[in-house]
């Protein structure tokens, strides 16, 4: 006869139904008074066994019981769910696009308490092969934050992830600027569009296009004062994005900004056309106030104006898979250098805190020579005839 296990020692048994040993132990109690047990499986009496000292190896040691069956799959999936709240839904869907294209297809089925650094190394070094630099720092911290989520929920005893070091990935598209050339080009093109508009006042005045699609009429003023003294020039005041608190991306962002003729005309003609909109709208109409809507008055989506755009570049005889609407930002930017203007006023105009900022970002965008040195000195030493 089998010797019986003593009390606390958990249990082994065989399950037919599943052909497996099974190892139940109890850890604890319920405030009801209800047994709180852990169970594990093997296919030999012995595996069953060993994964029955574990818990309560662990048990002994005062270390949280984890589950056997919780997999990277749910760990990310939990962080996803919870631990995201309060942030922009734009940010949101950014998250959990990486983590439903690269994590979870790759790692997923892992038992977390097995992954191993092995397994992360090998699998951010395979993503490096097609992934930006930036794009595989961002998989790292959603791999990271969710181990360490599950792990401060006793799902894990130790998180792996930190112990990795982020590989270099390829290098990213980056940012160019329409020339003059084509900037009258994609202008003429949108012209008979719903996002002339948008696209005037993208090219001719750099506003960011988040800052655009918040836009509201009463920060428009298509008059000035002409004949005021100092003369103020029809303008649009910069206060708002569609960031999640509604906010500009910095204090400098908060701006106003004059408009060139062109860009009160296009304005005016585009507020005939969305009052026509709201009439055929009728009753789904939904008023915001907003200078760029949908049909019916809501907020843009970034995707639409994305593909409005391309629309626009196709018409325009550009490829629309190489240009974005934060690239007309870039084109303002290199229009204006191209055309001397200084880079400090570039970079107020563009909403940046000072030039070095200007620099970084548009560095490909700004005309390196400086041109003030050669200047004075031919006016100090003229060439001698």
């Amino acid at each position: 006869m089998a010797k019986r296990r003593s009390r606390g020692d958990g249990g082994l048994h065989w399950d037919e139904k599943r052909q497996r040993w099974i190892a139940t132990a109890t850890i604890g109690f319920k405030p009801n008074g209800k047994r709180i047990t852990r169970k594990a499986s093997g296919k030999t009496k012995t595996e069953a066994k060993d994964k029955l000292k574990e818990i309560l190896r662990d048990l002994d040691d005062g270390l949280a019981i984890t589950p056997h069956g919780y997999t990277v799959k749910d760990a990310v999936t939990t962080w996803l769910d919870y631990g995201l709240r309060g942030r922009d839904p734009e940010t949101v869907k950014n998250y959990r696009y990486q983590a439903e294209g690269h994590i979870i297809p790759n790692l997923g089925a892992r038992k977390l308490r097995e992954l191993t650094a092995d397994d992360v190394d090998e699998f951010l070094a395979e993503l490096s092969l097609t992934l930006s630099t930036r794009t595989l720092r961002l998989v790292y911290s959603i791999l990271n934050r969710s181990v360490r989520m599950a792990q401060a929920r006793d799902k894990v005893k130790r998180n792996v992830v930190p112990l990795c070091e982020v590989p270099t990935g390829q290098a990213g598209r980056p940012s160019k600027a329409l020339t003059l050339d084509q900037v009258g080009g994609v202008l003429d093109a949108s012209e008979n569009t719903p996002m002339y508009a948008y696209i005037v006042l993208s090219l001719l005045i750099g506003a960011r296009t988040e800052e655009l699609r918040a836009l509201t009429w009463e920060h428009v003023d298509l008059e000035g004062k002409p004949n005021g003294d100092p003369v103020v020039l029809p303008s649009i005041s910069v206060w708002r994005s569609v960031r999640q608190d509604g906010d500009t991306k910095t204090r400098k962002s908060r701006r106003t900004l004059a408009m060139p003729t062109r860009c009160v005309n296009a304005l005016k003609a585009h507020r005939v056309y969305q009052d026509a909109r709201r009439e055929l709208a009728g009753t789904r109409w939904q008023e915001h106030g907003l200078v760029f809507a949908s049909q019916v008055g809501t907020e843009l989506d970034s995707h639409n104006v994305r593909r409005a755009f391309r629309r626009v570049v196709k018409a325009a005889g550009l490829n629309p898979k190489d240009w974005t609407p934060r690239e007309m930002r870039h084109s303002f930017v290199s229009v204006l250098s191209a055309s001397g203007v200084r880079l400090e006023d570039i970079a107020r105009l563009v909403g940046h805190s000072g030039t070095a900022v200007t620099e970084a970002v548009y560095r490909h965008q700004i005309v390196p020579v400086m041109v003030e040195g050669a200047t004075a000195m031919d006016r100090i030493f003229p060439k001698a005839s």
